[in-house]
């Protein structure tokens, strides 16, 4: 059985699959967040002006939003490819749309001019990112966790998180010198389009890095017994649709980046919250945080090969919301250091109790035969849900109002609170074999041979991610 196997030509695949879906997902989340970074910084002043500075903020914190309405569309669409086309081609084609997309919002006229059509069209090349970012995570997960030793699946899984967590650090990381070298006059006028420009390097990786991919054998065995699904969609919802409700509610706890990096980025710099953060300097709080997260996630996802994958996510969830108090309180008193030890708290360490585990534990919850399909959709559409929360704290919490902190961390503990219960109700599935995962009669192996077979798989580690270079 390919899991069981410990041969060095099995381990070097799976590491390859592990670094492939680290850097294309670091490539595609640089694309997709520094559109945020963007949305929270200058685009209220360049494509939505108002002379109610909150109406501009929710105008474009909306358009983040409206990339995450798009990306239940493209889980159906991309998923389906996903699970009838296998994991290999599927992130080809989300990279290259990705990456043109967002080199396209780069050459956008402003409202200065050209008016209506400036909002439109960066809406228009929004959705096309949320779309293409839709199968991203699904596929790569899929990919790794179809590949990955026994026993270790939730360690090699956490690295396509690893990996959207350094695309968060590169984005927030190139617009560091630009805020804090360039005038606000030229940084408004052109600088912002710099990281959006660069994106042509995405399209250049998506091509030298994922054609050396190999398909994975679950999907290749399908193909070879004429068992790949034709409708997989159809097949996810007839058998699986409690688990897709599963997965979209502990999606909601997309929450957390929200609150620290969307509506905590708006609270902190926007002149309209009176806060008066300076953008180089809060542009740290979400690079500290991504950092640390970086270091910690491959470890908490080998710790869930050995605890179990509901205990770090309900933990995580819970802690995180709560943290989520002390975080907008330190915005909200003009303490940046206490905001940065709370991000580090909240988002770099206990979130990926999380953050780090459901990338093996989405997956590990369906079949092969529409795996990704049902991850994606599940996904997606709790995203997107999620993604809508930074207008509608905007909306509560206005400009001028009392009590942000209690208000928008009382909000996001209810969402980690239905995260938790989600995760609560799924049934485990870490000493589940790779062909018993989506059966809910399975049984898991026993500790003491689950723990015999684990060992033998590989050797443990938690270090860095799986070099190229090793592969």
């Amino acid at each position: 059985m390919t899991e069981l196997a410990s041969h060095p030509m099995h381990l070097r695949q799976s590491k390859r699959a592990a670094a492939s879906g680290w850097i294309g997902s670091a490539l595609e989340y640089y694309d997709f967040f520094i559109y945020a970074t963007a949305a929270s910084l200058v685009f209220p002043q360049i494509f939505f002006p108002s002379q109610n500075p909150t109406v501009a903020i929710i105008a474009s914190l909306a358009t983040y939003g409206v990339g995450y309405v798009a990306r239940p569309i493209g889980a159906f669409v991309l998923g389906h490819w996903g699970d009838t086309h296998g994991r290999r081609n599927v992130l080809l084609l989300c990279m290259f749309v990705m990456g043109a997309s967002t080199m396209l919002v780069g050459v956008l006229p402003t409202y200065q001019q050209v008016g209506i059509w400036a909002p439109i069209l960066l809406v228009a090349l929004r959705l096309i990112q949320g779309f293409a970012v839709a199968g991203e995570i699904s596929g790569a997960s899929s990919m790794i966790l179809e590949h990955a030793p026994f026993g270790r699946r939730g360690y090699y899984a956490s690295f396509s998180l690893q990996g959207v967590q350094a695309g968060q650090i590169f984005a927030a990381a190139v617009f560091l010198p630009l805020a804090a070298y360039l005038p606000s006059e030229a940084f408004n006028s052109w600088g912002w389009r710099i990281p959006f420009l660069m994106s042509i390097v995405v399209i250049v990786a998506a091509y030298i890095i994922r054609r050396e991919v190999n398909e994975t054998p679950a999907f290749e065995r399908a193909e070879e017994e004429g068992k790949v699904a034709r409708t997989p969609i159809i097949e996810a919802f007839r058998s699986s649709w409690a688990d897709i409700l599963r997965v979209a509610c502990m999606a909601l706890m997309n929450v957390i980046p929200v609150v620290a990096a969307i509506f905590g980025a708006a609270y902190a710099v926007q002149p309209a919250y009176g806060i008066g953060f300076a953008k180089e300097i809060y542009l740290w709080i979400p690079v500290a945080g991504n950092i640390l997260a970086v270091l910690f996630i491959p470890f908490v996802g080998a710790l869930s090969d050995r605890i179990g994958r509901r205990p770090p996510m309900i933990i995580g969830s819970l802690v995180a919301a709560l943290l989520s108090f002390a975080y907008l309180y330190a915005i909200s008193i003009h303490d940046v250091w206490m905001a940065i030890i709370a991000s580090l708290l909240m988002w770099g360490i206990v979130y990926q109790g999380y953050n780090a585990v459901f990338p093996a534990f989405y997956p590990e919850l369906f079949r092969t035969r529409y795996r990704v399909s049902a991850m994606a959709i599940g996904q997606n559409i709790g995203t997107a849900i999620s993604a809508f929360l930074p207008a509608l704290f905007t909306a509560v919490a206005p400009p001028g109002s009392t009590g942000i902190p209690l208000k928008i961390g009382a909000i996001t503990l209810g969402v980690a609170a239905i995260a938790a219960i989600a995760a609560f109700s799924a049934r485990e599935t870490y000493r589940l074999r790779l062909n018993d995962l989506g059966n809910p009669d399975a049984t898991p192996l026993p500790k003491d041979e689950y723990d015999r077979l684990r060992a033998r798989s590989e050797p443990d580690t938690g270090g860095p991610a799986p070099s190229l270079a090793s592969s």
